[in-house]
């Protein structure tokens, strides 16, 4: 039986490496996978009811298509070729233009008579139509397999020498064999120095070492029951997390689910091929050590996966192992890491120890010999520029100014302890714990470790008050700083996490409001443009950009465009931010904006707000400075009522505004529609006579001001 008319078969293909790195090793098994899949769909290899598997294990990449065709069907087409006047003589016989092009396309054998022409509108042309045979598998999947490896995401690429001696090849890591089975037939496709074959690789230390595949079909189930390798990623977590559960359920504990806890998971998943968990324990004098270090140092360094009480959460003095062996006594296994992480535990100890002897407070002046930015100064210069500011936003918020500027100067000194320099990822964790230690009130050891969250989450209270006035005032330094040497973010770059340093910013005046220390009825002397001013001035003159404090205002409230976005229509946020209110009010405004769109009378005025806006920025140009509206020259009877509506629903609306009560600010504003409608319909604003177009001009101002107080309604208009 041809392929052409065979039925589809099952397809693996396999490349079988050196270990892949870890925390790739899913995106790369699920990028090769895609890969190969998307060139057979193409080249239309595979039948439609073919499913697609990806599998990635330590020291493979492989993929499994279920109804895979030896040939792909025939397939029709329809090639332009040239002008009917170029290509056929007067006698109708193809000329030689023509048949070069012919047999370049490898079309010799058509005759003149089995071309096609049709029109293209200007005249007549040749096309040459039919059907062509459909790839075969072997070409087809030697193309899906280069393409698969080209664009897979490889982190770094390594070059090395195949063993020929004198053939260099690139790859993320050494290949050693490549399998391609179409049922039980391998198909001859190549890469990296290797033609493919049957064979693959099984477990290094368990199993076969070399196994010979059958067919498609049993490649999977061959690797697991000889080759002792789970080649399926996911297969593999589910199991080794099973197995947490087991364990930790048998030990009466739990190992959680912080993010770093599914992270870990992944990662231990991409190191081994056959998962077998044990249980393992240290000694409980350990757990005296802040219960973060020793956290860090089993998820870090060992792999390990710490245990928790269910019921306090505290940490535990045993851990789960995930190792890649399954012997039939495993006290070897468990002893030899609970020897291995005994002296990682110390060193911890050891580090905690020592830097108790030390004061938090003198670590202070060894800033001065850390460099921050060489355009920015050194750490302590930083830290006396944070400080300002955190004692300007306590006085403004009615935090404690000596405590919130304490709290500033002790932030970073933690970065030169010992714990933080074996693991930086502590940074401000340890300066709580030494700050207690030292005898700091509750408030500021809270700053100290809240100073390096993503965001603010919880509305602030007065026990938070200190870390919050912190939290903004080193985010404002970092902005204004970053942003003010010419190192604003660029596409995907943001080295200096401006990004996260605005969305933080946007959280905490979140929580301030949310906790009453900011309130929708009033502006706030800590807005964002003063808390940026302010920031801005404790940098030496000439340090920063002029521009820089507008500019970083404005993308702040891009950023937080960005997130309302999510959850609101744009047109309501757009038309919000356009005025760039007090941050801890937008919210509220712009669900009061949503609110009045959905009103019928919202588009008109709307729509009436964006002609007024053309209508006074044409003035600006024209006219220049508009005078006082003068209620004498108003002669038409549209021009009276506007004026007259304008002066009873404008002290009404701005009061209600002002007291945070937006939609009833909108909603006053609603009743102007009718009168707005007239006067549009019945007064020519841009009146021949000067005095009276200068007079309607600054009539429309003043509706403008009363429309606008909210949000620029303008931005509403479809």
């Amino acid at each position: 039986m041809s392929q052409a008319t065979e039925p589809s078969r099952e397809l693996v293909l396999e490349l079988v490496t050196e270990e892949l790195p870890p925390k790739s090793l899913d995106a790369l098994g699920r990028a090769f996978a895609t890969g190969v899949h998307d060139t057979l769909v193409q080249l239309g290899l595979l039948a439609q009811e073919c499913r697609v598997t990806d599998y990635a294990s330590p020291r493979r990449l492989a993929v499994h298509l279920s109804h895979v065709l030896g040939q792909a069907p025939d397939q029709a087409f329809s090639e332009k070729l040239m002008p009917v006047k170029i290509g056929l003589d007067d006698s109708g016989t193809i000329t030689a233009a023509l048949a070069k092009k012919l047999a370049a396309k490898g079309l010799s054998q058509l005759s003149a008579s089995e071309l096609v022409r049709r029109s293209d509108g200007k005249q007549d042309v040749l096309y040459a139509e039919g059907s062509a045979p459909g790839s075969l598998l072997a070409d087809g999947l030697q193309a899906a397999l280069d393409h698969a490896l080209d664009t897979l995401p490889i982190p770094k690429v390594m070059q090395y020498q195949l063993a020929d001696g004198h053939t260099t090849v690139k790859f993320v890591r050494p290949a050693h064999k490549l399998l391609a089975l179409w049922g039980t037939d391998v198909v001859p496709v190549n890469t990296l120095g290797l033609t493919a074959g049957r064979e693959s690789m099984g477990h290094r230390f368990m199993g076969h070492s070399t196994l010979s595949i059958e067919s498609a079909s049993s490649w999977a189930r061959q690797l697991l029951d000889e080759g002792m390798v789970i080649a399926g990623f996911t297969e593999r977590r589910d199991t080794i997390a099973r197995q947490l559960a087991e364990h930790s359920a048998v030990l009466g504990t739990m190992i959680g689910d912080a993010p770093e806890t599914r992270a870990l998971l992944d990662e231990v998943t991409a190191l081994v091929e056959y998962p077998t968990v044990y249980a393992g324990a240290f000694d409980q004098a350990f757990l005296d050590i802040p219960p973060e270090c020793l956290i860090l140092t089993m998820r870090l360094n060992q792999k390990y996966f710490p245990l928790f009480d269910p019921e306090s959460g505290a940490l535990v003095h045993r851990f789960l192992i995930v190792s890649n062996m399954r012997p039939t006594d495993p006290r070897h296994i468990i002893e030899g890491n609970e020897r291995v992480v005994r002296p990682r535990l110390a060193d911890a100890q050891f580090f905690f120890q020592t830097d108790l002897k030390t004061p938090l407070s003198d670590r202070v002046r060894d800033l001065a010999h850390s460099v921050y930015h060489n355009k920015l100064g050194s750490l302590l210069e930083r830290t006396e520029r944070v400080r300002r500011t955190a004692g300007w936003l306590a006085e403004t918020l009615g935090a404690d100014t000596a405590q919130a500027e304490r709290a500033a100067q002790l932030a970073k000194a933690d970065l030169g302890t010992n714990m933080v320099g074996e693991f930086p990822e502590l940074q401000g964790i340890m300066a709580a714990y030494y700050a207690k230690a030292d005898g700091e009130p509750d408030e500021l050891a809270q700053a100290l470790r809240d100073q390096y969250r993503i965001r603010l989450g919880a509305a602030i209270t007065p026990d938070t008050l200190v870390s919050a006035v912190l939290f903004m005032a080193e985010r404002a330094e970092t902005l204004v700083g970053i942003w003010g040497i010419g190192l604003a973010p660029t596409g995907e770059r943001d080295p200096y996490g401006l990004r996260r340093a605005a969305l933080g910013l946007i959280s905490a005046y979140e929580q301030l409001t949310a906790g009453g220390y900011l309130s929708v009825n009033h502006d706030s002397p800590a807005r964002l443009s003063a808390l940026l001013a302010q920031a801005a001035d404790t940098f030496a003159p000439g340090q920063l950009a002029d521009s820089t404090v507008d500019e970083v205002r404005a993308f702040v409230y891009e950023r937080y465009r960005n997130l309302l976005i999510a959850d609101f229509e744009r047109r309501p946020v757009d038309a919000v931010l356009a005025l760039q209110p007090p941050l801890h009010q937008v919210h509220a405004r712009v669900a009061a904006c949503v609110s009045f769109a959905a009103r019928p009378e919202a588009q008109d005025l709307a729509a009436a707000n964006k002609r007024i806006t053309n209508l006074l920025k044409k003035a600006e140009g024209d006219i220049g400075e508009l005078p006082a509206f003068d209620p004498a020259l108003a002669t038409e009877p549209a021009e009276q009522a506007l004026y007259t509506c304008i002066e009873r629903l404008a002290p009404i609306a701005r009061k209600q505004a002002e007291s945070g009560d937006f939609p009833a600010s909108l909603s006053t504003l609603a009743q102007a529609r009718d009168t707005v409608d007239g006067f549009f319909g019945d007064v020519m604003v841009m009146a021949e006579d000067p005095r009276l177009r200068a007079n309607r001009l600054a009539l429309l101002r003043s509706l403008h001001d009363l429309m606008n107080q909210v949000a620029d309604l303008s931005k509403l208009a479809h």
